[in-house]
């Protein structure tokens, strides 16, 4: 089958969605004659007005619980009305993963953006942060409508960032002012030191900017404390050294960590030995990530004491 192109529209009841997804629709811009169909998986007070879609061909389904998000289900719609192109207005409440599993093979995510309604943002973060994550992790964009002045951005801005560094951030103020997030993200240590220093609390911020910026780490000295891991699926001579990260909640607390050349600078290292590690950042590949990926030519390797908090996160 023909591929069928995916705009995701994610957040919870009242975000703005439908307003967005309405406006997109009258654009004369997305009418490319595409046979397009409107998943709507959540009703709100504002509803549809088709009468004026200016896209032609755009037929509205309902799903009206989480046990219809099924890929056969979702692959009967398809063939139904010969979809070309599916627009999602997702539940709030769903996990997008459940989205992800019913998604008939012939669909390909072409843009995801996510919406929040100012005013309750930062409690349903506070209170439902699972759901929040959730709905930032792989967005593209993140929309806060009706942005009010009196609002801090950096307190908006640090939730997204401590989720990914990845989606522009914009705020819609009452009124229809919009502003693009123009906020810089320092990294809380110097990557142009002779020797980058991550103190116990940042590791969780350098294992993902050095995840995400390997090219430009390659080739520094870096000096950080980490838990070992001796693992057969890294090369002999190799270790793993990381921490127990929490990007979200405890239910997803995992242990993430680069590969380490020990050069026999410590004799019969153990699993759970906390080290501290100087070493040089090279790009290589390594079996531990059955790919190339970051690995840390140990100059100094010593053991250490843990540090306080043991679970490294981003807050």
């Amino acid at each position: 089958m023909e591929d069928v192109s995916v705009y995701l529209f994610l957040g919870f009841l009242e975000s703005g969605k439908t307003k967005f997804i309405q406006e997109t629709l009258e654009d004369p811009r997305m009418d490319t004659g595409e046979t397009t169909v409107l998943l709507v998986c959540e009703e709100g007070e504002e509803e549809y007005e088709p009468e004026k879609f200016t896209v032609k061909n755009v037929i509205k389904v309902t799903i009206e619980s989480a046990e219809e998000l099924t890929q056969e289900n979702l692959q009967r719609i398809t063939e139904k009305y010969s979809a070309q192109r599916v627009v999602v207005e997702y539940n709030g409440a769903w996990l997008l993963q459940q989205f992800f599993d019913a998604m008939p093979e012939s669909w390909i995510i072409n843009q995801i953006m996510t919406f929040f309604d100012s005013a309750t943002f930062l409690n349903y973060n506070r209170n439902m942060r699972q759901l929040v994550f959730d709905k930032m992790q792989l967005t593209q964009m993140v929309v806060f409508n009706r942005f009010k002045g009196e609002y801090e951005k950096q307190e908006f801005h640090k939730v997204v960032r401590g989720v990914s560094r990845r989606p522009d951030i914009v705020y819609e103020y009452v009124g229809g002012k919009a502003e693009f997030d123009d906020i810089e993200d320092p990294m809380p240590f110097d990557v142009n030191a002779p020797v980058i220093e991550v103190q116990d609390r940042d590791f969780a911020w350098f294992y993902r900017d050095m995840a995400e910026k390997t090219g430009e780490y390659v080739g520094k000295t870096v000096h950080f404390k980490g838990m070992a891991a001796v693992t057969k699926k890294a090369p002999k001579g190799y270790i793993i050294l990381g921490r127990h990260i929490m990007t979200c909640c405890e239910a997803d607390i995992a242990y993430d960590g680069f590969a380490v050349k020990c050069n026999d600078l410590i004799k019969d290292i153990k699993t759970r030995e906390w080290l501290s590690v100087t070493g040089k950042i090279a790009l290589e590949y390594n079996s531990a990530y059955k790919t190339k990926g970051p690995v840390i030519i140990a100059e100094k390797l010593e053991r250490t004491q843990s540090p306080e908090d043991i679970v490294a996160t981003y807050y």
